[in-house]
């Protein structure tokens, strides 16, 4: 079975509650098997997703979105 990783880059996360709400919605993505968060607290926070397949950019970003955050350019 493949293993997909996809990092991105996500503004605006400050604490638990943005991690869990975030890493809900990203595993709520068919496929999603796991959701890693390095917080830093008030700045850019890296998200690793691993998952069974490919997943779209725009489905990603429709998750983060959904939680309350956004998607950033990994230079930001």
């Amino acid at each position: 079975m493949s293993h997909f990783t996809t990092t991105v880059h996500v503004d605006g996360m400050t604490c638990g509650h943005c991690i869990n709400s975030v890493t809900e919605e990203l595993e709520a993505i068919d496929g999603v098997e796991d959701v890693m968060v390095d917080l830093n607290a008030g700045g850019i926070s890296e998200v690793t997703i691993n998952a069974t397949r490919k997943i779209k950019h725009e489905a990603i970003s429709e998750a983060v979105a959904e939680a309350g955050y956004l998607i950033v350019a990994n230079d930001a």
